[in-house]
């Protein structure tokens, strides 16, 4: 009969044994910059921003409200970059693809602004 474990499996640990043997824990990881988008690059890019999808080869594609917008990130890129690589282990997000939304405007709703 073979061994059991003492205590049961947690879900996380299962869920990251499945994507281990599935060979996607690794995009998995790196896809995590989407929804850590804002708190990575701040609630000024954020707004004006929204990640779309990461490419197996670490290409990140990125919605952006304007012209305006997509020159500024352009030059911002390897800061951003730093930072959306700053969580050791994970693997980093090679470069930026800067696509322009066709419904321009504020990605996300920001703060109310007196009239």
């Amino acid at each position: 009969m073979a061994d059991r474990p003492t205590r049961p499996t947690s879900i996380g640990d299962l869920l990251g044994q499945v994507l281990a043997n599935a060979g996607i824990a690794d995009r998995v990881a790196q896809a995590a910059v989407v929804p850590e988008w804002a708190s990575l690059v701040g609630p000024q890019i954020a707004q004006v921003t929204e990640p779309m999808s990461v490419t197996p080869d670490g290409t990140l594609f990125v919605g952006v409200a304007s012209h305006g917008w997509m020159t500024e990130l352009s030059l911002l890129e390897p800061e951003l970059l730093r930072s959306l690589n700053g969580v050791p282990g994970r693997p980093p997000i090679a470069r930026l693809r800067l696509v322009l939304r066709k419904d321009g405007g504020a990605m996300r709703p920001g703060p109310e602004r007196p009239a």
